[in-house]
């Protein structure tokens, strides 16, 4: 994930892509990238997303509690959201797109 986060930073400055509610990312405004790079943002995106699911799951496995894995997210999305920079989109509780 650490070293995706540089393929995924100019996607996030653009608008391109952006936090969702649930704190997995998701593709926001994809005529926002190059069409040659349409589909490397669905990749990352995509790659990203099942690093952090993995992620929660192994966190809630180390601590012998599978079921928490839904709180561990919950716990997660509110500090991918605090760590993003100004400008970077996120979806808000509603629903609705917002720029932070």
């Amino acid at each position: 994930m650490e070293s995706r986060f540089g393929a995924l930073k100019p996607f996030y400055d653009a608008g391109v892509i952006g936090i969702q509610t649930d704190g997995l990312l998701a593709v926001h405004n994809l005529s926002a990238a190059a069409l040659s790079e349409r589909n490397k943002v669905n990749q990352l995106v995509a790659a990203e997303n099942a690093d952090r699911q993995n992620l929660y799951q192994a966190i809630a496995n180390a601590n012998g509690h599978p079921e928490w894995a839904g709180q561990i997210k919950t716990t997660f999305a509110a500090r991918w959201l605090e760590n993003a920079q100004a400008g970077w989109w996120y979806q808000a509780a509603g629903g609705s797109w917002a720029q932070k």
